[in-house]
């Protein structure tokens, strides 16, 4: 295997799993934005007032592109078990 096919491989990895996180963790982000506008308003600072919000947006942004998420990793899996034989040495 040469130095080559294990960037370009790693490199797939990681795009493939940025793809597949994104989702998640832009909501999360977002929610957490917004929450945290809320608490510096009204100077409610609960915890779970935080927590609970990103991890109910991260799980129905998982949901609404669980298509794409899953069409990323099989199309990831497909390309490394047919380029697999490749490697065999």
């Amino acid at each position: 295997m040469t130095p080559e096919a294990v960037m370009t491989i790693g490199k797939d990895m990681l795009w493939t799993s940025m793809i597949c996180a994104a989702p998640a963790l832009i909501s999360g982000l977002i929610v957490g934005l917004f929450v945290s506008i809320f608490q510096a308003v009204t100077q409610v600072h609960e915890m779970t007032l935080t927590f609970i919000p990103k991890i109910v947006a991260a799980v129905i942004a998982t949901a609404v592109f669980y298509q794409l998420i899953m069409s990323h990793l099989i199309e990831f899996c497909v390309r490394m078990f047919s380029t697999f034989p490749q490697f065999i040495n």
